[in-house]
Parts: structure tokens; C-alpha cells; sequence
């Protein structure tokens, strides 16, 4: 009989984490190793529970998990991620695949689903849960902007709490012209609320000044 394929759980949340550890324990052949609340947790301890999935959550305080994804995978490339966000949008999605994660699941997948996904990974496969597979790959078939070099700049004013009128100001256009950019922006990323923007934005360097990455 094969060996219990070794899971790590990553995630701030008690009890999403407790909730996924109980469901995961409930079958042969997995075996959870490690429930832990921080990035920098999981790679401190990757060594010493040598898990072959790990289940990463992408927004911690702290070291964040795509940050955490590929610290992990320098020191154990064989590590199996697999990122486990309630966030949709393509960008969340095509960037954790760009860090090294090897899947990508929803929060809101039935119970099963994670199973399959790890079983999945396991075999060697990559893993999209139907709802990030359909945001990557739109039924319309069309691909996706990337973001202007003007939508970017007033990306990071919104992102900064400037309102429409304060950003226009500032870049000497018309509110109105401001209000469209905006609407393109949330269109182009997938993401529906200003505060989904912000987060975006702090998730990949805009705020710090790390430069733009779309």
C-alpha cells in the first residue's frame, strides 16, 4: 500500500483551516501534517514536515502566500502548492501559476474538490477548479487587456483612497474621463469593487513602489 500523501495546510483563518483539516482527514490516504496561520510559518517548517501538497492561502499578514510559494519551492521544488483563495479574478489566478503554484482553488468548491485536486497534483497534472478555469479561459473566448500605461498610474492613485475628482486633479483630466479608466480597470482585471482594486494592487507591489506587474 502506498504511503499517505503528507499535507500542509496555510491559512490566517482558524477555522477555514480547521474546517479543511477535518474534511481532509476523513479520507485514506492523506495525512495532515501541519495546520499553520502564516507564509513565513510555512516555509520556517516545510523542512520539517516535508509535505508533498501544501494548501496556501494567498492573503496572510506578513509574508503573503505568493511570496511564501516561492521561497518554498527554491528550498523543496518538488513541494506541490496548491493555492486555496476565494478570489476569482484572472489576475489572482495567472499570477499564483506564475510563481510556481501548481493549482488553483476556491473556497467555495465542494468538499471533494480539494481531495480531487490534490489527487490531481499528485499524479502530476495541474489543477484549475471549474470557477478559476472559466476566468482564465472566458466562454467569449476573447483574451484578455492588459492595463494601459495611464490605467496603471491612475490604478495606483485609486488604490492610494484618492476619489475620482482628487485623481483628476491630479493628472489634469476630466473626472468623467477618470470614471471611464476606472470602469476599464475593474473590466480588465476581473475585480468588481474599489477595495478589491486596492488589495490588488498592494498584493502586487503597486504601493511600494516595486514597480507594475500586469
Amino acid at each position: 500500500m502506498s504511503a499517505s500523501v503528507r499535507v500542509m495546510i496555510v491559512d490566517d483563518h482558524p477555522m477555514v483551516a480547521e474546517g479543511i483539516q477535518s474534511i481532509l482527514e476523513g479520507y485514506d490516504g492523506i495525512e495532515v501534517v501541519a495546520c499553520l496561520a502564516s507564509g513565513q510559518a510555512a516555509v520556517d517548517q516545510c523542512a520539517i514536515h516535508a509535505p508533498d501538497v501544501i494548501l496556501m492561502d494567498l492573503n496572510m499578514p506578513g509574508l503573503g502566500g505568493l511570496s511564501a510559494t516561492e521561497m518554498i519551492l527554491e528550498r523543496a521544488p518538488g513541494t506541490r502548492i496548491l493555492i486555496l483563495s476565494m478570489h476569482d479574478s484572472p489576475e489572482y489566478i495567472s499570477t499564483a501559476l506564475s510563481h510556481g503554484a501548481v493549482g488553483y482553488v476556491l473556497k467555495d468548491v465542494p468538499t471533494d474538490e480539494i481531495k480531487q485536486a490534490i489527487d490531481t497534483v499528485m499524479g502530476g497534472a495541474r489543477y484549475l477548479c471549474t470557477g478559476a478555469e472559466g476566468a482564465l479561459n472566458p466562454k467569449d473566448g476573447e483574451s484578455r487587456e492588459a492595463l494601459t500605461g495611464r490605467e496603471q498610474t491612475i490604478l495606483l492613485q485609486l488604490a492610494q483612497g484618492k476619489s475620482n475628482k482628487e485623481v483628476a486633479l491630479a493628472l489634469d483630466i476630466s473626472v468623467r474621463t477618470v470614471e471611464t479608466h476606472r470602469k476599464n480597470i475593474k473590466r480588465k482585471l476581473g475585480i468588481s469593487s474599489t477595495a478589491g482594486l486596492t488589495r490588488y494592487a498592494l498584493e502586487h507591489g503597486v504601493l511600494q513602489g516595486t514597480g507594475h506587474r500586469f
